[in-house]
């Protein structure tokens, strides 16, 4: 494709939130406030106190997190427009890691914010009855290769649910699964094992209970085509029409996020920085261990947006 500029933007997903996230964006920004405004109003009560004041174990629900996040990182965003610095670059390509693909959609057009918020906390609400019905957890193994982690899952019948960056790969599994993976992976070398704090088996076989429903769901919300390309956690390639957006959302439930595959995709299209746009800097440590080269910039708040105001140019 013709190269329509070097930067993408990129939204994190569940695990980046923390309590008081977006209150300074909200307290200086009349565009940043009008998201949350919306969001609130969509969703019938104060996602934007939660955001602000916890309490953290109510924020950290799946069902609140997921559309939390999405919003600070649009009203980021929209700070940063409205800042409106000199030359800061448009983006020719969008991406969310999980949840954060969501984010994605709402700044390429396909989705607005009311709409986004609604689908998202169901999806978070699905997610969460999924690891009822069938109770599992999520397993970071860090250090070994994809090849190694590949033989572990299919010996403890867990699944790969994330490939991060090299040497950061997730297993998804019940808890006996991820048990017995452990111990393979220690065995294997693994230099370190990191259970993730998530209320079920994301990205595996059992999402399967809630898939349908979920695709009911998504059948309902208006779409528009994208007007920036979205690559998809899916098949690290970009989603360019209606049908392959929704498509995505339902089967992205169930399989496995390629976030390693995603950045290589933009890299070799052409992009050499990617901004991280929302709460935390997860994704910048990951694209920098995926390709050292790339230049990454945070902007998750007040602060970013004003240094990136003073700088004639953005630095990683």
């Amino acid at each position: 494709m013709a190269e329509l500029s070097r930067a993408a933007y990129v939204f994190p997903g569940q695990g980046s939130q923390s309590t008081g996230m977006g209150q300074d964006l909200y307290d200086r920004y009349p565009s940043a406030r009008a998201v949350f405004d919306e969001a609130d109003a969509s969703l019938g009560f104060s996602l934007s106190r939660l955001c602000f004041e916890g309490p953290a174990d109510e924020l950290t629900k799946t069902h609140n997190v997921q559309p939390a996040i999405l919003v600070v990182s649009v009203a980021c965003l929209k700070a940063l427009e409205e800042t409106a610095i000199a030359d800061f670059p448009s983006p020719a390509f969008v991406a969310g890691h999980s949840s954060g693909e969501y984010t994605a959609l709402v700044v390429a057009g396909v989705l607005s914010v009311t709409d986004a918020v609604l689908l998202v906390r169901e999806r978070g609400r699905l997610m969460y009855e999924a690891g009822l019905k069938r109770p599992g957890s999520m397993l970071a193994v860090i250090g070994l290769d994809e090849e190694t982690v590949k033989d572990i899952s299919i010996h403890c019948e867990a699944e790969i649910s994330n490939m991060n960056c090299p040497g950061q790969i997730v297993l998804s599994g019940t808890t006996q699964a991820l048990a017995e993976a452990d111990k393979l992976a220690k065995a294997r070398g693994a230099r370190a094992l990191v259970p993730l704090k998530v209320s079920g088996a994301f990205h595996s076989v059992l999402m399967e209970p809630v898939i349908a429903e979920f695709s009911d769901i998504v059948s309902s919300f208006r779409f528009q085509p994208p007007v920036i390309p979205v690559i998809s956690n899916v098949t690290a390639r970009p989603l360019t029409d209606i049908d392959s957006v929704r498509e995505e959302l339902v089967k992205q439930l169930r399989n496995c996020i390629r976030w390693q595959g995603s950045v290589e995709y933009m890299m070799h299209n052409g992009v050499t920085t990617f901004y991280e746009i929302g709460p935390g800097r997860v994704l910048s440590s990951l694209i920098r261990r995926i390709n050292s080269d790339l230049q990454t910039v945070n902007v998750s708040g007040v602060e970013d947006i004003a240094q990136l105001a003073c700088e004639e140019g953005p630095t990683g």
